[in-house]
């Protein structure tokens, strides 16, 4: 791989300064071709992953294109997360990139961070969010700088659809994660795999209805602590691995292995990984409930309008094509790509090269409309 350079990047926010102990809240590493200075640069962000070394910036540095990998306040930091003040940190970085000389920004909406960056484009071009609970939005968020183009790679379509995918609806008590209905239990060998059409209907309509419980639960827990003048909690979630199409493979076929990101899904629903296990009452209606967050994509991508590439890998075990497509048909952008037919895992490990090609697919796209 041709040689690139990487610079540390930290800035403070509109809603956030230094701390004591002297870290700024938006950390990342911009990541360029050696010996130049890019016009055009690309900015990766994800709601709690780190994405400053992200695996793709090396090789669009070698391919001529600057690579913000950018991290707001809430880096590791899930648990506290809210809508508003994550797009004000992203927007610090978009707007350190137009300072840096870069005339063509690319919002990368990589895995998670897919409907985190449409809801950056989407309220920078029509400001929408709704404040956290009891909350307003900050003047900041109202007035973040837009990007030219975007480009969703193996994205899931919003934080709160993803979680709702992989609820176990078989948990019988929030408290106790080995409680278990017996007539929604993925795992019970009776049921399937392969799952029939009746079990698939109830079992998904069962994940809405526990994801629509605990938001009505955290809307009533706020009232009582509000009443003691307690302003939020943390409470815990169990069981977040248990999406049917991990073990049944003709549901949404691909060319995925049975299996989820952890390996043997029932191993790891039982265990203490996975995405929304810790938050506080607030950060679950602004980021996990179906019924309150912004983080669905749908909504945002139908006010996006600048040019739009869709990327989906074929052996993706988390985000399927179903979900490539409806990313893609939600965008309002007249010119748009879906690129569908992909090699690769979800973090394109596999097989031998996917990175490259899938970094030539975006320098070919970004070639036509950035030069």
């Amino acid at each position: 791989m041709a040689e690139s350079n990487r610079e540390f990047v930290s800035l403070e926010s509109a809603t956030a300064s230094r701390a004591g102990a002297g870290g700024r809240p938006c950390q990342g590493l911009y990541h360029r071709p050696a010996g130049g200075e890019p016009t055009a640069a690309v900015i990766a962000t994800h709601y709690n992953v780190d994405f400053s070394e992200h695996y793709l910036a090396p090789y669009l540095a070698e391919r001529g294109y600057g690579f913000l990998g950018w991290n707001t306040r809430y880096r590791g930091n899930e648990a506290y997360f809210l809508l508003e003040h994550a797009l004000i940190d992203i927007g610090a970085g978009v707007t350190w990139l137009r300072r840096r000389g870069v005339e063509t920004v690319v919002l990368l909406g990589n895995s998670g961070g897919g409907s985190l960056m449409a809801a950056y484009q989407s309220q920078a071009v029509e400001p929408n969010i709704r404040p956290g609970y009891g909350l307003t939005v900050p003047d900041a968020a109202l007035t973040l700088p837009p990007a030219d183009l975007y480009v969703s790679l193996n994205a899931h379509p919003g934080r709160p659809e993803v979680l709702t995918a992989w609820l176990d609806p078989a948990v019988a008590t929030e408290t106790d994660p080995l409680s278990v209905v017996p007539e929604l239990d993925m795992f019970a060998p009776e049921h399937g795999p392969p799952y029939p059409p009746e079990f698939v209907d109830r079992y998904r309509a069962a994940q809405r209805a526990r994801n629509e419980r605990i938001s009505a639960w955290c809307l009533d827990e706020l009232g009582r602590l509000e009443a003691a003048g307690v302003r939020d909690r943390t409470f815990e979630l169990y069981r977040v691995w248990a999406d049917l199409r991990f073990a049944d493979l003709t549901l949404d076929p691909s060319d995925r292995e049975p299996g989820c990101y952890l390996g043997d899904p029932k191993r790891a629903n039982f265990g203490p990984s996975g995405i929304g296990r810790s938050n506080t009452l607030r950060t679950w209606l602004s980021m996990w409930s179906l019924d309150h967050s912004d983080c669905q994509a749908g909504p945002h991508l139908a006010r996006i309008t600048v040019p739009s590439l869709v990327v989906q890998s074929r052996a993706d075990q988390g985000v399927f094509p179903s979900d490539g497509q409806a990313l893609y048909d939600a965008l309002a952008a007249e010119d748009k790509t879906l690129e569908a037919d992909v090699p690769g895992d979800h973090y394109l490990l596999a097989p031998e090269g996917a990175r490259d090609e899938v970094a030539d697919l975006l320098a070919g796209w970004l070639g036509e409309r950035a030069g």
